[in-house]
């Protein structure tokens, strides 16, 4: 696994990648099978066409959002915070 390069930060941000893509596909196959579907309300604001792109949007965004908030947070907090001053502690 080393020599391909998919290590730390890239295989995360891969699966991240994945895994938006992947509920976007679901929202879009949802749509195709399912019929009589109501609007679905992004973040309780905004209504997304019950079609087979507006679902697979409102799938990706969701998941995006979701995973990607606590991601970020991650993130932040391991570029923020040293863990050499905590291991001292």
């Amino acid at each position: 696994m080393s020599q391909s390069g998919l290590r730390g930060p890239r295989f995360v941000l891969l699966l991240y990648a994945l895994l938006v893509a992947v509920a976007g596909t679901a929202g879009f196959l949802i749509a195709t099978v399912v019929d009589d579907l109501r609007p679905p309300a992004f973040l309780f604001l905004v209504e997304f066409p019950p079609t087979q792109l507006g679902l697979a949007a409102y799938g990706a965004l969701t998941i995006a959002i979701v995973l990607g908030v606590p991601l970020a947070l991650v993130v932040y907090v391991s570029r923020r915070f040293d863990d050499e001053k905590v291991a001292r502690e």
